[in-house]
């Protein structure tokens, strides 16, 4: 289209300034109505359309800064172009550097006056390029991101774990995995007690463990109960069991035996602790006994009552102890072949003695200490049936080790010297090397080993003779082999050293399997072996017996 103007109709020269504008607003107007008329025939305008054509190279207008990264090889194209691939993101300056895990240990602070600097000047997203490092990374009142400037260390890390497991409060210790096989036991009081029952057939090559006797079938049963205290200060134990055997074939057996222990833990102040212990056992004598009956058929009934009463106190790592002992021994009477009773007061005596301990904690688990002992054995008759008086000073001492070092190893073991020093000249004095032991050692988790040792002065009533010290030891092994199947073996020896001449050697193995069947019933089976050796005539012998049976508990 071709505009012609003639020269004739230009205005005065006085007008010329507004024929001017006019000359240069028009085409802008003209443009403006133009595309107007395009928009509404394309129809409502989007925002993306608006976002492409700002973003568009071509665009008029302040041109936006081309990013460059703080440090060679941050990102690359490709990077970039993950990040907004069809060129989405309005407003700001994009960051070309991958977003950081929002770890809030690591997280800048946001910036709230980059806004305001946005708002006074075009070129603020010149100035968040420039921003020094750790500056805000998010800014969510404009919905877009500014550069984080160079990769912190922390960033670098492994997201953290926020909800790591809570340790325990202090005292209180996590629950043990529960043995769905353990006894549950009754609630008495402040006290936990489970009673269990035992009953079953036991075969025997030797009713009665002497040189002649005989087998038998013997019906057995058992009755024990336990009780612990549940108490928050202090702590008390409680045993007590109770045994019936009864022959139904081959020789005749009827015999019972029981006993019952305590034992109390008293926690004072300032380190000092009580301990107070109190135990029965009645059980028949045994035909191996040291005391030879001549033509006895029954074995007398044998009394044993000890007590221990003793104070411990901790002087920093000083441990010092007090003790006192008394055990009483008392014997029914013989039975002898012609059914004649024979007494047996004048073996009945009472041993009392006052130990006192000195140790050393090396370490919370070692403490070595040396113990001493003395007291005085009484007989209640002041001369025996054959005229001598058995009335006895006891000498001791030993040194030993007390481990404890929780469930993996806990215990003492000990050595010394022991003498009981007659009141009648015509007897020798006992004698000898005093050994003990009582440890127990869990090498791998449910297994268990544990020894126990131990040595006593054994009396008689033999015309000349002293009596004789008795060294007996046991390793026992229990495993659970399987959640509801228990294994045990044991092993014993015992050797007893005759003052004036003379020895017997006791070994014995046993081996045993229950298998529960819940918490409340079990099937158990036992095997065991015993022999004797003595330098002395007709005291030999040897017997294996076999138990099958039944134990209940609650």
């Amino acid at each position: 289209m071709k505009v012609r103007v003639a020269m004739s109709r230009l205005p005065p020269a006085g007008n010329y300034a507004v024929w001017r504008l006019a000359a240069f607003a028009g085409p802008l107007l003209f443009a403006q109505a133009v595309h107007a008329q395009e928009y509404q025939l394309r129809g409502a305008v989007n925002e993306q359309e608006v976002s492409s054509s700002l973003l568009a190279g071509g665009t008029e207008g302040i041109p936006a800064p081309a990013y460059e990264p703080v440090s060679q090889g941050a990102v690359t194209d490709e990077e970039t172009d993950a990040l907004f691939p069809s060129g989405e993101g309005v407003g700001t300056t994009i960051s070309q550097e991958p977003f950081p895990p929002l770890n809030p240990s690591a997280r800048p602070a946001s910036r709230p006056s980059a806004r305001a600097n946005e708002a006074e000047d075009p070129s603020s997203s010149m100035a968040a390029d420039a921003s020094p490092p750790g500056a805000g990374i998010d800014d969510l009142s404009t919905g877009g991101t500014r550069p984080a400037g160079p990769v912190e260390p922390a960033y670098l890390e492994e997201p953290r774990r926020l909800n790591q497991p809570v340790l325990p409060v202090e005292g209180q210790a996590r629950d043990e995995p529960q043995d769905s096989y353990a006894p549950l036991g009754l609630r008495i009081g402040t006290f936990n007690v489970v009673p269990q029952l035992e009953q079953g057939l036991t075969w025997t090559s030797n009713a009665n463990n002497s040189p002649d006797g005989g087998e038998a079938v013997l019906s057995q049963t058992t009755l024990r109960l336990r009780a612990v205290s549940d108490w928050s200060r202090h702590g008390a134990t409680a045993n007590a069991f109770g045994t019936y055997r009864k022959s139904i074939s081959g020789e005749e057996v009827s015999e019972l035996e029981g006993g019952a222990d305590a034992a109390l833990r008293l926690d004072f102040a300032n380190d000092l602790t009580g301990t107070a212990s109190l135990g029965y056992r009645a059980a028949r004598e045994s035909a191996s006994s040291p005391v030879a009956i001549a033509s006895v058929d029954r074995q007398p009934l044998r009394h044993t009552i000890d007590g221990t009463l003793g104070i411990e106190k901790s002087l920093g790592r000083l441990r010092l102890g007090l003790a006192g002992d008394v055990t009483r021994i008392q014997y029914g009477e013989a039975e002898l072949s012609d059914g004649t009773r024979l007494s047996q007061d004048d073996r009945n005596s009472t041993l009392a003695l006052m130990r006192l301990r000195a140790g050393y904690e090396l370490s919370p688990s070692l403490a070595p200490f040396v113990e001493i002992e003395g007291g005085r054995r009484f007989y209640d008759e002041d001369n025996d049936s054959a005229g001598y008086a058995r009335s006895a000073t006891r000498l001791g001492a030993r040194a030993g080790l007390a481990v404890n070092m929780s469930e993996k190893l806990s215990g003492e073991i000990s050595a010394g010297w022991i003498s009981e020093d007659f009141a009648d000249s015509r007897l020798e004095t006992i004698s000898g090397l005093a050994l003990a032991a009582a440890i127990e050692w869990s090498p791998v988790r449910e297994t268990t080993l544990r020894l126990d040792g131990s040595t006593i002065v054994e009396g008689t009533t033999d015309a000349g003779r002293s009596g004789s010290l008795l060294y007996s030891g046991t390793l026992r092994a229990t495993r659970s082999l399987r959640a509801n199947l228990t294994g045990e073996a044991a092993f014993g020896a015992a050797y007893r050293d005759y003052v004036g001449g003379g020895h017997d050697l006791i070994l014995s193995g046993e081996a045993s399997l229950t298998w529960w069947l819940n918490r409340y019933a079990g099937l158990v089976g036992r095997a065991r072996h015993e022999r004797q050796t003595s330098s002395l005539p007709d005291r030999d012998y040897d017997t294996t017996s076999v138990f099958m049976g039944v134990t209940l508990r609650r």
